[in-house]
């Protein structure tokens, strides 16, 4: 316990060890989220779902929008520069006053959206009847309060971020998906949709509170303060807009993207979200952890100008996540079925809702790598202090997947969104590495050279996969959860091995990094090198 409570309290953690914790605590917290759509379509009908599911549009909008485009592009950068040039007490008076406009200015839009649902709710679903509208009137009113507490929360993590401070930071997310959990077991059986509604306002607020107790010994006191005229808080402000532009596009495409599936029909919009829930699993896990865990590492090393390590500790990143990604597409594509029978197949979900959402996860994994890289081209476009071109090329890939999603979404159904988004997903990391190709000069060739491995031996191991399902298929009862459940396991087991053994053949440093992950697990490695 008291080591435990050391690392919870004081070690800073380096970017191997920040990515360990990371990547655990995340695959912790979407195996909850797993779990919690599981309950979800166990005890809520997919209509309601689809209800829910349109009802968390404006406050999704308003959380981007005004908060986390200032943390992830603007807050960070800045905060960690002054704690590098030990001005720590501005440091706190800059915190103080990005904590106090946040609030202020999410309370005060959480209000006027609330009043303006009953006009906006028609507007972006079209397809809803006059009764499913005023059920998502009630359902955004209720949950516009989780802004508030996330934009507190995510100020906070940002905070312990910049001390190089993950654990508890990744710890809140568990927190906010068991809650939801336990609203669906316990509040909806009896209230219904609403109860999970305010499950998520709960499990908002103690994703902010599990964060203050950390955030105050590395030394945050609040204070009433709006410093508008600080230096540091108007370069945030300056760096967060075209941030914020550029996630309203994307909270816009989500908003078409719902418009377009409410006129489908009735569980259109649960079965793209739910995909969607399934595929940002392993897009969080290797993709928005590696990223999250080197970001306050590239701001450091673009404040000391040292472009070297720069350029080492991105490629470095980038193969990290390549490794990972690349042959998580093959096996999400070929297990698509299976896993959304095995997390989803129960309940009120029937097999015409399990088929649309296999097909529509398949679609949504094409473009797995691209979605997974996109993360780190994004954080370090911000290290390098520049919003505007993430900004640009959001909206351009906003636009693209908008136009695509009408067209596709016409003779494809719910699917064709879905291969809409993939497609701008690819256009926005590639134009993302375009611009960055030229900042840092990547070496690219052993790049090229290194995936070209990693994808050959992920086509052994997706033709080993397949053959191992059709082995097991043949032993094992397929129209029962444990029969699919095994074919999946075995399947698994077999793609993992072969990889990481092609992997270690053709001289993957990533595979060695494996076996290293795992002593680390146990205890055998106690301390690494900074970066």
């Amino acid at each position: 316990m008291r080591k435990f409570l050391g690392i919870v309290f004081s070690n800073k953690n380096s970017y191997v060890s920040a990515s360990i914790i990371l990547i655990i605590t995340l695959f912790l917290s979407n195996v909850l989220g797993v779990l919690r759509d599981h309950y979800l379509t166990q005890k809520i009908l997919t209509d309601d779902l689809s209800t829910y599911y349109a009802a968390f549009r404006i406050p999704d909008l308003l959380f981007n929008v005004l908060i986390l485009g200032a943390i992830s592009s603007a807050f960070i950068p800045v905060f960690s520069s002054l704690i590098h040039q030990k001005k720590e007490k501005e440091a706190w008076q800059v915190a103080n006053s990005v904590i106090n406009i946040a609030v202020l200015s999410l309370v005060v839009f959480s209000i006027i959206l609330g009043l303006l649902m009953p006009y906006l709710a028609p507007l972006f679903l079209p397809g809803f009847s006059s009764e499913k509208l005023a059920t998502v009137v009630k359902l955004t009113r209720i949950m516009l309060l989780s802004p508030i507490f996330f934009g507190l929360s995510y100020i906070f993590g940002a905070i312990l971020n910049s001390y190089k401070r993950f654990l508890v930071y990744s710890l809140a997310p568990l927190v906010y998906n068991l809650i939801i959990i336990l609203g669906t077991l316990f509040l909806a059986p009896t209230m219904g949709i609403m109860g999970v509604a305010i499950a998520v306002v709960v499990g908002a607020f103690l994703h902010m509170m599990v964060q203050i107790p950390i955030a105050v010994k590395m030394g945050f006191r609040w204070r009433a303060v709006l410093d508008f005229k600080n230096a540091s808080v108007c370069r945030i402000g300056i760096l967060m807009f075209p941030r914020a532009i550029g996630l309203g596009a994307n909270q816009i495409l989500l908003l078409v993207f719902t418009s377009i599936a409410s006129v489908l029909g009735g569980s259109a919009i649960a079965v793209y979200n739910l995909a969607d829930n399934i595929q940002t699993m392993p897009m969080v896990v290797f993709g928005t952890s590696f990223a999250v865990a080197i970001f306050p590492t590239l701001s450091e090393k673009y404040s000391h100008q040292n472009w070297t390590g720069f350029r080492t500790d991105f490629t470095k990143t980038l193969r990290s996540i390549l490794f990972f990604m690349v042959p998580t597409v093959f096996g999400i594509i070929l297990l698509r079925a299976q896993i959304v029978r095995l997390i989803l197949g129960s309940g009120h979900f029937g097999w015409q809702q399990t088929i649309d959402t296999a097909n529509t996860l398949g679609y949504f994994a094409v473009a797995l790598v691209f979605t997974g890289i996109i993360p780190l081209f994004a954080r370090a476009s911000y290290a390098l202090h520049n919003t505007k071109i993430p900004m640009l090329i959001t909206i351009i890939t906003v636009v693209i997947s908008v136009i695509l999603g009408k067209i596709l979404a016409t003779s494809m159904g719910i699917t064709g969104l879905a291969l809409a988004y993939s497609i701008g997903s690819f256009v926005n990391a590639l134009i993302l590495y375009l611009f960055l190709r030229g900042k840092i000069k990547i070496a690219e060739w052993p790049v090229l050279i290194y995936f070209a491995k990693i994808l050959f031996a992920s086509v052994i191991m997706a033709i080993a996969l397949q053959e191992a399902k059709f082995i097991m298929a043949i032993f094992v009862d397929m129209t029962r959860f444990w029969g699919v459940f095994l074919q999946t396991f075995a399947g698994i087991a077999v793609a993992i091995s072969l990889y990481l053994t092609l992997a270690w053949i053709f001289g993957c440093e990533e595979a060695a990094s494996v076996k290293t992950i795992f002593n680390r697990l146990k205890g055998k490695v106690i301390e690494d090198e900074e970066p």
